[in-house]
């Protein structure tokens, strides 16, 4: 009599409960009810230990774990919270049929882009795009946008390729379709934005016609497709049974629009973050979100965690006078766990110079007397530009330092190179990846020729490489040219789709950087030997990199592989761009912007250049209340990244066009000192506590 076999299954090791360790607050927001659930965390309160616990408390109370979506806004987040929860799952072999190859189903741990990407992916030909559409990077968005405005005849002196660029980030993150963009203008906004529409809706229309999107459209055009297509939105909604969502006050319309999308029929949605650290304003985070929340999704159950472990009694004590000045915010306090300390320290100094000098004297003394190992000190600055004076004071001491948010790895020429190569080899029809290549190295195909395909391939809808191919074997290129197009096509012949025998697309890769010469053309393009070097092996870790995804994707399409790896990249890359989001390395000081430290944490903190018009920064000062209140908050950011020592810093002078020129001290320096009573400049604000708790506050220990 035939038998079914049992279901293979997946579960939690055999491990304490997932709430052992936890503080009553915390065991709350793991057990909560599924449903609609906000989790209030304050700075240093371990919110990404209770986001992990509660996935396995759900898995425990019977959820399949890959029926769970936890959603983060960094990669680097999302691989914290995948390094956490590895090994917590394993298989459950109940017969015969199970073996060591079955797969250990986890919960799907993404940041939202790469979920979008995900989504794209199955839809595509729903949204008008190609299965297999092309993520660009920076740089070929920067090449499509002069393409755009030489066309539409704009000199930079009226819009530059980066201020196009901008504007569009700016309409496609509130969701601004381009064929919406002219109804938002302003009666009031000069020609420059007319003109930026205009290029918006052509950027649009090139990008397409490629099959390209950029890091803006993977939300766009998902957001789309569930607006425009309910029997999908459901579709990837059934996917999940429950959505975990952190860092919440930074999601901006669009991405709540998408993630409500997916937790509107099961509605387990849980929001982890904390209205008090919301400094993304600027790229479209709204905080109402999170304000919120408990009106939007009504029955929502709402946990504060208020036990601070990382900061001492003393700084939580001054970070609390700061935030408590906020206009509108959640209630809750922050009380510290941590061992009493010293209260933090003011250094007033005659000038921007003074000020480093004493600042990096402090970060000497404090070595000498080894308090605490370089990696475990940082100064935060509001602006970039405040860097280069400690710099060159840091240099001077000779104290190893980092500044964090230095060129990145893929904005090397030849990264670039090979990446465009590899884009290549899996998609004949990526016109932006073979303008970059069609003649790296040289191989008779001028830009001329290229360019008389370019236009033809436009004129016809078909491809720049097919119409390169029609175009010499009609004999409408040059002999070299022609001869160049039949190097290339040898070259492509040997990607990885065309490989036999076991090749993998890492090998395939080398094969066709051998075969084009390309380390000879490293050589020749630059002369010190250094130099060759490093970028060889620049081009060494591109493959280096999809040999590890290969490996981590063994049974897929080769071409597949090399797809998704390329998708990881570009992720990364424009993560990156936009969050700031380098990890600190090695054994240095850390030197980097208040944005930049958010999620970060060290012993020794100097907070500078605490004056008016720089932290609150004059723009804020000049927008009002709710630009101040953000402020406010990125002040507030800076204070909870330190353990044990905060020093902030102001200069009475500071240097402006040549200039010395009077500072006034930051209003949050009298609100951190309990002294904001001292500040007059600007009427008093009323304060609206949202969501006030009638009861005593424990005093901290």
């Amino acid at each position: 009599m035939p038998t079914t076999l049992p279901t293979k299954q997946t579960h939690v090791n055999r491990r304490p409960a997932p709430h052992k360790g936890l503080n009553p607050a915390q065991i709350e927001a793991v057990q909560a009810p599924t449903g609609p659930l906000l989790v209030l965390a304050g700075a240093g309160t371990g919110k990404t230990r209770v986001v992990i616990a509660r996935i396995l408390h759900l898995v425990q109370q019977g959820t399949p774990p890959e029926r769970i979506l936890a959603v983060t806004f960094t990669n680097k987040a999302a691989r914290e919270m995948v390094l956490r929860i590895g090994g917590k799952f394993k298989k459950k072999r109940t017969s015969q049929a199970s073996t060591q190859d079955d797969p250990i189903q986890k919960p799907e741990i993404s940041t939202i882009h790469s979920l979008c990407v995900r989504i794209l992916r199955r839809h595509a030909e729903h949204a008008g795009y190609p299965t297999r559409f092309i993520i660009v990077d920076r740089s070929e968005q920067e090449t499509t946008a002069r393409r755009v405005l030489k066309e539409l005849k704009v000199a930079d002196a009226t819009l530059r390729p980066a201020d196009l660029l901008a504007r569009i980030s700016h309409w496609k993150s509130r969701g601004v379709r381009a064929n919406e963009v002219f109804d938002t203008l302003s009666t009031d906004a000069d020609d420059s934005w007319d003109l930026a529409a205009a290029g918006y809706q052509r950027y649009q229309r090139l990008m397409h016609g490629v099959g390209a999107v950029d890091f803006d459209d993977l939300l766009l055009v998902v957001d789309q497709l569930f607006d425009q297509h309910e029997t999908i939105r459901q579709q990837e909604a059934q996917r999940f049974d429950h959505v975990l969502v952190d860092e919440y006050q930074d999601t901006s319309g669009i991405q709540e629009r998408i993630l409500s999308a997916l937790a509107s029929d099961h509605r387990s949605l849980c929001v982890v973050g904390d209205d008090d650290q919301s400094i993304y304003a600027w790229r479209g985070a709204q905080i109402s979100h999170i304000l919120d929340f408990p009106t939007r999704w009504p029955g929502a159950t709402v946990v504060r965690l208020e036990e601070n472990y990382r900061s001492t009694p003393e700084i939580i004590e001054a970070a609390n006078k700061l935030i408590e000045r906020n206009s509108r915010r959640h209630d809750k306090t922050l009380v510290s766990r941590a061992p009493s300390g010293l209260k933090p320290n003011i250094v007033q100094a005659q000038d921007e110079v003074d000020e480093a000098r004493r600042v990096t004297a402090d970060v000497e003394g404090l070595l000498r007397e080894r308090y605490a190992p370089h990696n475990e000190m940082a100064i935060l600055v509001r602006t970039g530009e405040q860097t280069r004076v400690f710099e060159t004071e840091l240099r001077h001491r000779n104290i190893p330092y980092e500044l964090i948010g230095s060129r990145s790895f893929f904005d090397r020429r030849e990264v670039k190179d090979v990446l465009s190569f590899l884009r290549l080899l899996i998609d004949q029809t990526d016109d932006l990846a073979l303008s970059r290549i069609a003649n790296v190295p040289p191989r008779g195909l001028s830009y001329n020729a290229v360019e008389k395909a370019r236009k033809k391939a436009t004129e016809s809808g078909e491809s720049l490489w097919s119409t390169l191919l029609e175009l010499s074997n009609t004999g409408q290129l040059s002999s070299a040219a022609s001869a160049g197009v039949d190097r290339l096509e040898q070259l492509i012949a040997l990607g990885p789709a065309n490989t036999k025998g076991g090749t993998t697309a890492s090998e395939a890769l080398q094969h066709v950087l051998n075969q084009a010469n390309y380390q000879q053309y490293l050589e020749k393009e630059f002369e010190d030997q250094r130099e060759q070097e490093a970028r060889w092996q620049s081009v060494e870790e591109i493959v280096n990199g999809l040999a590890r995804h290969e490996k981590a994707h063994r049974d897929a399409d080769p071409a597949a592989v090399v797809q998704r790896y390329l998708d990881d990249l570009i992720l990364e890359v424009q993560e990156a761009e936009r969050f700031e989001d380098d990890k600190p390395k090695g054994n240095t000081l850390k030197l980097m912007t208040l944005h930049a430290a958010k999620g970060l944490e060290f012993d020794c903190v100097w907070m500078v250049g605490l004056e008016e018009n720089l932290l609150p920064h004059i723009r804020a000062a000049n927008e009002g209340l709710s630009a101040i209140d953000e402020e406010r908050r990125l002040c507030y950011v800076g204070v909870t990244r330190a353990r044990k020592r905060l020093v902030l810093s102001l200069a009475l002078t500071r240097m402006k066009w040549g200039k010395a020129k009077p500072c006034k001290p930051s209003r949050f320096l009298y609100e951190l000192t309990g002294q904001s009573e001292k500040f007059t400049e600007g009427p008093a604000k009323a304060r609206e506590k949202v969501g006030a708790k009638p009861r005593t506050r424990r005093a901290p220990r």
